[in-house]
Order: structure tokens, then C-alpha cells, then sequence
């Protein structure tokens, strides 16, 4: 058993060891050989999803409020995710009806003598290893398409939010999902996450957090060539121009961009970027727009701001402000706890200035409510500035010229970018990045396809011999 202390409540959840990722390895593998799981078709596998869907909705208020005591975001934020979970799931049922007409697919090759096709099949038992940030959301884009494949899955939440996921458990049950279907253990990483990661009878690997835990797991799955996804976070980019026609939609923006969820969002686009032109002005702005947000209790009406995850990260992200203090950065707005809270990890809103490139803030991914700026005068400059980043997870322009637009959405070196926005996700999107975010990518069909094993199945049809070999009887 592991006490963990959150944002508001200590919970208590079993810790999970090698024998319990053994156990939930055995009761996978048994769904997938029985048929009420492993024979399904992709319509029946979508009768669950579309049910689990329903259920989330019903129970829509309590998980909200259980996701806000668990991680401390914002009861908004909470409620949008539960509505991002249902339409998830919803999705996903779509995909998995559909894959049922893909399933076997021909292949014309132009030959008489052979017919050919391409099989698609569930990739078999895959563990999902999912982050505290959102934690019913992300299992979720992990979850919704292994279930849509006919995969059996076993997920590993955060030690730090796990509440949510252990609910998803219980209306998996309720709908009559088939045992061993999904599995959930909660616990430590090396003791639960470590095992499953190198476990031999697990498929596939998909994990979602840390660059440095991502390398282990990658390291661990590698042992077996086992196939890993890994979406590790980044230092995210917004560019902003002198052409915006309204600087406080683009401020707004850059506000959600870094400050949504406390900034503990692993595409935060915690790197402003604005020409020097604008840059007095839209600062002023910014911080009138900062002063304003309200940072409360998250089940409080209208907190847009509640408390980091836990101690931990709280003590983190101060380092951070700190260090960008000590290395000559100035502390523009907040960097400290907001004076009405007395109690409870929060941190106010933080706009750090006077940065280089060669300062932790501006290469360090913080996980936390810190945007750090810095101002250009041409394109080039401005994309290199981008750019200057070990990771490649998401980029944002500001910008009102469609061809300056287009020549950044080919100069990012990013997998997700944002023009006239920051944030937005939809489950139809693919999402991942590359170099130090990762590879593969969740959602979308491609978040399918990766559970998927491809075969390709080729018969001979002819009735007369191959005849490369000189027949014997012919001798």
C-alpha cells in the first residue's frame, strides 16, 4: 500500500509489484484467448467503448470533482476533460466499426497465379503507462484505441493521480467489458511500471511523461525489441508578430498557451517569442491579463488557477523561478505564492524577462505557470529562436500574413502546430512529437494503427507447378 499526499487529500492505493504485473499479464492473455474478448469484432468492441462513453457522462459531476481533489486542476478544466473523454471513446467506437471493412483488405497484384491480402489483427497484450496532468484523459487516448483494436490492456497511472482511472476501471465493469480486458495497477514506476515495461509477454509499450523516464522505458522495452510510443513533453515555442490585429485575443492565447492546467501541460508553449515592435505594449497586456486570472481553491466558480500536483513539483518549478533569478533573468510578474493562499502548492503566474538561450529557463521543461520571453526583429531570427530547443513537441504563431503561416508550419520542428491559437486537441488529431519529445503518435487513426499487427497474406492459385526446380519424375 502507498500513502500518496495530493493537492488536497492523502490517498491510499495498493502498491502494485512484478507478481501483480504478472498476474494482470495472465488474466490479458486469457481475454484475448477467450472469445467473449479476443474473437470480437470491431462493432461488438464498440458497443462497450459507446457504453463506457455514456457511463463517464452520467457520472460526468463526481469524476470532475475527484479529478480536482486528486491533481488539483480547476473544476472547468476537470469537467472539459471528462467531456473530451466521452467523445474519446465515442471516436474510437467509429474507428473500431470501421476496422471490421479493413480488416481484410486485398491487394491487386496483377497476376493471375496469386491472390493477396493485407490482414490487420489486434497487436496482443500492450501496456499504458499514463502521466498526473491528466489523468483519466490520458489513459484515456490510450485506452479507447487499445479496447478499438481488440487489444487487452493494462494500464499504469500516475502514483501521483490514480483515482479516476481506478473509477474508469469500475465503469468497465458495470458495462460487462470482458475480464482481463483492461487491467489497472497502481503503484511506483520501478516497482510497477519497470516490470511491465520489460515484461516478455507484453507487446507493446506506450508511455506518456518524463524524457527520462521515457529513456528507460525505451531501454527496458529494447531488451525484448519490443515496439514503444513515447510522448515526453518539450519547452514549446509561440511566436508572435507585429501584424495581429488584436493584441488581446493574441495575449489571451499566449495566457492558455503557458497557464492553462497551472502549466503542467507537456505542450505548453512556455517560450514567448515576440518582435521587438510589440513587445512593450503586448507586455503590458500580458500583465494586466495575468493579474487578472483567478487563482483559488480549483473547486471554487470561476478559478482559472489552482495548485501544482504536489510538493514535489511545487518545490521544482520554485527551483526554477530561482535559478532564472540567479542566472540574471528579471522576474516580471509573479515567481512567488499568491499572498491570499496560505496553505496548498500554488504558484503565481510567472513572466520571466532579460533571458538568453544559454539559461535553464529558456531550455528546461518547468511543468508549471513560468513563461519565460524573448524578442526578435526578422523571420529568421525568429525561427531559429523557435527552434532552439532539444525537443519537438509543439510550436504556435501569431500572425495575420497566411504565407508567413505557411512558411513556419514548414520551418517548425515540431509535431503539433497551432496558427492563431495555443492548446486546442482534438481526438481526431494525431498527437506526438520528435527528437527529444519522442515518436509515434496518440490519437487520431494513427493512435489506432499502432495497436494494430499487420500480416500480409499471399496464396498461389495456379493449378500448374512453380517450376523452378528440375522435377525428379522427369528425369
Amino acid at each position: 500500500m502507498i500513502s500518496i499526499l495530493c493537492s488536497f487529500f492523502a490517498w491510499d492505493f495498493p502498491a502494485a509489484t512484478a507478481e501483480d504485473v504478472d498476474i494482470a499479464v495472465e488474466a490479458a492473455r486469457r481475454a484475448l484467448a477467450r472469445d467473449d474478448w479476443g474473437s470480437t469484432t470491431g462493432e461488438q468492441r464498440a458497443k462497450y467503448l459507446r457504453a463506457i462513453a455514456a457511463k463517464v457522462l452520467e457520472r460526468k459531476s463526481e469524476l470532475a470533482i475527484l479529478e480536482s481533489l486528486d491533481c488539483g486542476k480547476t473544476l472547468f478544466e476537470s469537467a472539459a476533460d471528462l467531456d473530451d473523454v466521452a467523445a474519446c471513446f465515442e471516436y474510437y467506437a467509429d474507428l473500431a466499426e470501421a476496422l471490421d471493412l479493413k480488416r481484410k483488405t486485398p491487394v491487386d497484384l496483377h497476376l493471375d497465379s496469386f491472390k493477396s491480402y493485407v490482414l490487420r489483427e489486434p497487436l496482443g497484450v500492450v501496456g499504458l503507462i499514463t502521466p498526473w496532468n491528466y489523468p483519466l484523459l490520458m489513459a484515456t487516448w490510450k485506452v479507447a484505441p487499445a479496447l478499438a483494436a481488440g487489444c487487452a490492456a493494462i494500464l499504469k497511472p500516475s502514483e501521483l493521480a490514480s483515482i479516476t482511472c481506478l473509477e474508469l476501471g469500475e465503469i468497465c465493469r458495470e458495462v460487462g467489458l470482458p475480464p482481463g480486458a483492461l487491467n489497472i495497477l497502481t503503484g511506483l514506476g520501478p516497482e510497477a511500471g519497470a516490470p511491465l515495461s520489460s515484461h516478455p509477454h507484453v507487446d507493446k509499450i506506450s508511455f506518456t511523461g518524463s524524457a527520462a523516464t521515457g529513456a528507460k522505458v525505451m531501454t527496458a522495452a529494447a531488451q525484448l525489441v519490443k515496439p514503444v510510443t513515447l510522448e515526453l513533453g518539450g519547452k514549446s515555442p509561440i511566436v508572435v508578430f507585429d501584424d495581429i490585429d488584436n493584441l488581446d485575443i493574441a495575449v489571451e492565447w499566449t495566457l492558455f498557451g503557458c497557464f492553462a492546467n497551472a502549466g503542467q501541460v507537456c505542450t505548453a508553449t512556455s517560450r514567448l517569442i515576440i518582435q521587438e515592435s510589440i513587445a512593450s505594449a503586448f507586455l503590458d497586456r500580458l500583465i494586466l491579463w495575468t493579474k487578472n486570472i483567478k487563482i483559488s481553491d480549483p473547486l471554487e466558480e470561476d478559478c482559472k488557477l489552482g495548485p501544482i500536483v504536489s510538493s514535489a513539483q511545487y518545490e521544482k518549478v520554485m527551483k526554477f523561478i530561482s535559478n532564472a533569478k540567479n542566472e540574471g533573468a528579471t522576474i516580471l510578474y509573479g515567481g512567488e505564492r499568491p499572498q491570499h493562499l496560505k496553505k496548498g502548492y500554488y504558484v503565481q503566474p510567472t513572466i520571466i524577462t532579460d533571458v538568453n538561450t544559454s539559461m535553464e529557463i529558456w531550455k528546461e521543461e518547468v511543468f508549471g505557470p513560468v513563461l519565460c520571453v524573448r524578442t526578435f526583429k526578422t523571420e529568421q531570427e525568429a525561427i531559429e529562436l523557435a527552434n532552439d530547443t532539444e525537443y519537438g513537441l509543439a510550436s504556435a504563431i501569431m500572425s495575420k500574413d497566411a504565407g508567413r503561416c505557411e512558411r513556419f508550419t514548414k520551418a517548425f520542428q515540431t509535431g503539433i502546430i497551432w496558427i492563431n491559437c495555443s492548446q486546442p486537441s482534438f481526438c481526431q488529431l494525431p498527437f506526438g512529437g520528435k527528437k527529444r519529445s519522442g515518436f509515434g503518435r496518440d490519437l487520431g487513426e494513427m493512435g489506432l494503427e499502432k495497436y494494430l499487427n499487420i500480416k500480409q497474406v499471399t496464396e498461389y492459385t495456379c493449378d500448374d507447378a512453380w517450376a523452378f526446380y528440375k522435377s525428379p519424375s522427369k528425369n
